[in-house]
This record gives C-alpha cells, sequence and structure tokens, in this order.
C-alpha cells in the first residue's frame, strides 16, 4: 500500500490554509500575467481618480452649505440687530418725550404760580388805591424770563409812573 500523504503544517502552506480567500488571493497573484498586472493598475488608478473626484465634489457640496449656512446666520444676527436698535432708539424717544412733558408741566406751573403772585399783588395794588383815595393804572407782560410792570399812579400831588423788569427764578 502506498502512503497517503500525511497532510503538512497548515503554517508553513498557505494553500493549506482554512481562510479561503486567502488561498484564492495567492493562486490569483501566481497565475497573473504582466499585461494583466497593467491593467489591474491602470482600473485601481482609476478607481482611485473616481474616489477622489466623489470626494473633491462632496467636500465641494459641503463648502456651498456652509457658505450658505453662515450667509443665513449673518442675516438673522443683522435682523437680530436692527431689532435691538429699533426697540432702543424707541425707549430712548419714549424717554426723551417723557422728559419734555415733565419740564413742560414744571414750566407750567411755575407760569401759573407767577399770574397768582401778580394778581395778588394787583388786588393788593388796587385795595391800597382805595385807602388812599387816588388811582392806579398798570399793565404787565410777562415773557419767558422776565415779568414787565408799569405802574402809573395819580395821586393828588400828581402822577407818579414806575416800570420795572423783574427777573423770574425760571431753572432752564
Amino acid at each position: 500500500m502506498e502512503e497517503e500523504e500525511q497532510p503538512e503544517d497548515k503554517d508553513e502552506n498557505p494553500l493549506l490554509s482554512e481562510n479561503p480567500s486567502e488561498v484564492r488571493a495567492l493562486v490569483i497573484q501566481d497565475e497573473i500575467s504582466e499585461e494583466d498586472k497593467a491593467v489591474i493598475k491602470i482600473q485601481s488608478w482609476w478607481r482611485g481618480t473616481l474616489v477622489r473626484r466623489t470626494l473633491l465634489h462632496a467636500a465641494l457640496r459641503a463648502w456651498v452649505i456652509q457658505c450658505w449656512w453662515r450667509l443665513i446666520q449673518a442675516k438673522f444676527a443683522e435682523k437680530r440687530r436692527r431689532v435691538t436698535l429699533d426697540r432702543f432708539s424707541r425707549e430712548e424717544w419714549a424717554a426723551v418725550r417723557l422728559q419734555s412733558w415733565a419740564r413742560m408741566w414744571r414750566i407750567r406751573q411755575r407760569h401759573c404760580q407767577v399770574l397768582n403772585a401778580v394778581r395778588i399783588i394787583q388786588a393788593y395794588w388796587r385795595c391800597h388805591t382805595c385807602a388812599s383815595q387816588g388811582l392806579i393804572k398798570g399793565q404787565y407782560r410777562v415773557t419767558a424770563s422776565q415779568l414787565h410792570l408799569e405802574l402809573e399812579i395819580l395821586l393828588g400831588s400828581g402822577p407818579c409812573v414806575v416800570t420795572e423788569c423783574i427777573p423770574l427764578p425760571i431753572n432752564q
């Protein structure tokens, strides 16, 4: 009887490997001619070119999307800035209007006080005229900062004219 060949150690012979893809790759490498190797090299170069082109297109698309997103973000930021500026200007204008109304009210109050004082002075002068049997004629004019008085007093001895400009204590 012939001796059957004993299988060699698996580590020494790759053909006896348990992985069939390794065995197939070794067999294919031995059978490939130089022309086939050149064809494989051209094909791998072409596939690499296609992959690089695909990656370049993907990168360009991502870049376009990023540019678009930055533009949208800039528009939103500009809109927020405008809204904030508009709100600030409205608040500022409201404060100015309130201040002008408060100043107007204060000046009106002061003007009414001056008119009351003028009426009191007129009443005392009229009372004094009646008591002295003389005659007092007068005029007054109130401007923004002064009270102009012109009084003509007629007594038995002759007329007496008094003209006064009284500055009003109004804070500017």
